[in-house]
């Protein structure tokens, strides 16, 4: 019998791989406009496979005019949870866990470090997880400044909020919120960045109206970061500056390492390490 979710995972995968797409080809395009000694930086491409199941695309960019180290990846894989994976799917509320924990993954995740200290870090995902028992969607995207500007703060909190208030009034204040919360590193006692929005587990019964509020999410990327990182781009700076940008960047990986969940599911559920850990930045310091 077929599965009614079968065309709409089909679906969710496309739509990802085309906003990976579209985003490759807006960095590439950034790589073009900024000038520098360096050639316009370009993604190496390397398609990725999960042992059980399904795969995806990896493509980083190293050493760029704009970018210092940006990965995009699209994947989209399925198989069967481990216990552990299982045990936290059920702590979650999913069902059925210990009877059937088959799965089905897609999305798009990626993570920029920037050559220059003052253009921000960014982070975005979005996805879809599906189990015989339940299927929803999740992602989100935040701001990590080195050295924050209050204007490209309001300017990316802006985007994100015209993108949730086209959906629901309550979704940005409810997303930020849980940015903030999950953002936060507890042991340095300080958020990671300057926030953004994050939200998970939704299925709000109307699973049209939850992909079109992802595809929002996943739209808005570009119109609240690509401003930023072209106009900061040329911004004269000092070696105090990039000190700073490196001791941020110790934060970021301090947060992805230990908290962050994307990461602790990629390594447990045997996807490609090297995809998984795209996000860490090339270079970073601990004082």
């Amino acid at each position: 019998m077929t599965d009614p979710f079968d065309s709409r995972k089909l679906r969710a995968a496309a739509w990802f791989r085309s906003l990976r797409d579209r985003i490759v080809a807006a960095f590439e395009g950034l790589e073009d406009r900024v000038s520098g000694e360096a050639a316009p930086g370009r993604f190496e491409v390397t398609p990725t496979t999960r042992a059980d199941g399904g795969g995806g695309i990896m493509s980083v960019m190293r050493g760029g005019r704009a970018f210092e180290k940006v990965g995009v990846n699209w994947s989209e894989v399925h198989g069967v949870l481990g216990d552990r994976a299982q045990k936290a799917m059920a702590a979650r509320g999913v069902p059925g866990m210990d009877r059937d924990p088959r799965f089905w993954a897609s999305g798009i995740s990626l993570v920029a470090h920037m050559q220059n200290p003052h253009a921000p870090a960014v982070h975005m995902n979005t996805r879809m997880f599906w189990t015989p028992g339940a299927a929803w969607f999740g992602g989100g995207s935040d701001l990590n400044p080195a050295i924050e500007y209050p204007a490209d703060t309001t300017h990316f909190h802006g985007v994100l909020k015209g993108a949730c208030d086209a959906h629901s009034p309550d979704y940005y204040d409810r997303f930020k919120a849980w940015a903030d919360e999950y953002f936060f590193i507890p042991h340095r006692g300080r958020a990671r960045g300057v926030g953004g929005i994050f939200y998970d587990d939704l299925a709000t019964g109307d699973w049209e109206a939850d992909f079109a509020f992802t595809q929002a999410v996943g739209a808005a990327f570009l119109p609240a970061f690509l401003p930023l990182a072209e106009a900061r781009a040329g911004t004269p700076f000092s070696e105090e500056d990039r000190e700073v940008q490196l001791r941020h960047r110790g934060l970021y990986a301090e947060y992805n390492l230990v908290y962050d969940r994307g990461t602790k599911f990629g390594l447990e559920t045997g996807h490609d390490a090297n995809a998984v850990l795209m996000s860490l930045p090339p270079v970073a310091k601990w004082h």
